[in-house]
C-alpha cells in the first residue's frame, strides 16, 4: 500500500514539475517576428520630420506598444505575433502632447496651453488683463500646433510566425492647417508699438486613427507684424482647423499697443473666410481697414492716462478672395 501511495505521489510531483517548466518556457520565449516599418511620403513629399512614432494596438485589448524611429524612413522592429490596429505621427515636436492613448479611436494629439499676447509681454502687457471676444471667454488658450503628419492602418494588421518578410507601410499626410492674416489700409500704423492676434473657437486636437479633429474648442494666439509703407499688419499661425459638425463662429481679435502705452482691442468675424476657404489646409484671411486712433496734433497727443483696454468691434464690410498656395495634400 505504501509503495502504491509513493508511486502515485511521485507521478503527481513529476507532472506538476513538468507543467510548471512548460509554462515558464512559453513565457520566457514569446512568439515575436521581425517587421519592417516603412513611411511612404507620397502624400507629403516635402515633409522632413526628424523622428516618427508608431502605436500598435492588439485587437485582443492588450496594452498598446510604441515604437520610435529616429528618421523619416522607418526601420525593422521586433513585434509579438497577432492582430493590430495602428497609427503613426511625427514625434519631433515640442508643443504637441498626447492623451487618451489606451484605444486607437480615442488617441488624441493636442497642443500645450499658453497665454494670450506673449509677443507683447516686452511692452508690459499682461495677458491676464486682456479682454476676450464675446462668447469665447471660457475657451482654453492653446499654442499653435507644430507641423504634424499622421496616418493609420486602414485594415487589420496580421503578423504571423513565418520566414517571409512582413512589412507595415504608412502614408503620412499633413493634418495641420496654415492660417495667414492680412489687414490692409491700417490707419496711423506709425504710432503703434506692437500688434498681436488670436483666432477663437478652433479645434483643440486631432484624432489620427479616425482622421478627425476633436469637438472641443480653443483660442490660438499668434504674433503680428507691422508694415508701415504698405499700411498693413500680417500674421501667420498653424491650427488643427475647425470642427465641421458644429455651427460655430470664429473671431479674429487684434491687440494693439500704441506709442503712449494705451491698449486697443479690435474684433472681426472671420467665419465665412475660414469655412469657405478654397483650400482648408491653407486659409488666407484678408480684411480691409483697422481704425487705429489718430493723434491730436495741437492738443497734447494721446491720453497717456488711459491704461485700460479700449474695445472696438469692426464690421467686416468686405474682404478680398485670394488664391491659396499649392501645397500637396492627399488622404
Amino acid at each position: 500500500m505504501k509503495a502504491k501511495v509513493y508511486t502515485i505521489f511521485t507521478m503527481l510531483l513529476l507532472f506538476a514539475m513538468t507543467s510548471c517548466e512548460h509554462k515558464d518556457l512559453c513565457f520566457d520565449h514569446a512568439h515575436t517576428v521581425d517587421v519592417k516599418v516603412v513611411f511612404d511620403w507620397r502624400n507629403a513629399p516635402g515633409a522632413s520630420p526628424a523622428s516618427m512614432a508608431v502605436y500598435l494596438y492588439p485587437t485582443d485589448g492588450s496594452e498598446p506598444i510604441r515604437y520610435d524611429f529616429t528618421n523619416r524612413e522607418g526601420g525593422v522592429v521586433r513585434v509579438p505575433i497577432g492582430e493590430y490596429d495602428a497609427l503613426c505621427f511625427n514625434s519631433d515636436t515640442k508643443d504637441i502632447f498626447t492623451r487618451n492613448t489606451t484605444a486607437p479611436q480615442t488617441f488624441e494629439l493636442f497642443s500645450r496651453p499658453t497665454t494670450l499676447m506673449s509677443g507683447l509681454s516686452s511692452l508690459g502687457v499682461r495677458a491676464a488683463d486682456a479682454p476676450r471676444a464675446n462668447g469665447t471667454e471660457n475657451e482654453d488658450v492653446a499654442s499653435a500646433p507644430d507641423m504634424m503628419w499622421t496616418d493609420n492602418s486602414k485594415e487589420k494588421i496580421v503578423l504571423k510566425l513565418t520566414d517571409v518578410s512582413q512589412t507595415i507601410t504608412f502614408y503620412p499626410g499633413q493634418v495641420v492647417c496654415n492660417y495667414d492674416v492680412e489687414i490692409r489700409n491700417v490707419k496711423n500704423l506709425k504710432y503703434t508699438s506692437g500688434v498681436s492676434f488670436s483666432i477663437s473657437t478652433l479645434a483643440g486636437g486631432f484624432l489620427p486613427y479616425i482622421n478627425k479633429v476633436t469637438d472641443d474648442v480653443v483660442t490660438i494666439p499668434f504674433d503680428g507684424s507691422m508694415h508701415q509703407e504698405a499700411s498693413t499688419v500680417t500674421g501667420t499661425t498653424r491650427t488643427f482647423g475647425y470642427s465641421p459638425t458644429a455651427n460655430r463662429t470664429h473671431k479674429l481679435t487684434v491687440y494693439a499697443v500704441l506709442a503712449d502705452d494705451s491698449k486697443w482691442y479690435y474684433t472681426y468675424d472671420v467665419t465665412d473666410q475660414i469655412h469657405n476657404a478654397p483650400d482648408p489646409r491653407n486659409v488666407h484671411i484678408v480684411l480691409d481697414g483697422l481704425p487705429l486712433p489718430k493723434p491730436i496734433v495741437n492738443g497734447g497727443g494721446f491720453k497717456p492716462t488711459v491704461k485700460e483696454w479700449q474695445t472696438v468691434d469692426v464690421e467686416v464690410r468686405k474682404y478680398l478672395k485670394c488664391t491659396t498656395s499649392d501645397i500637396p495634400y492627399n488622404r
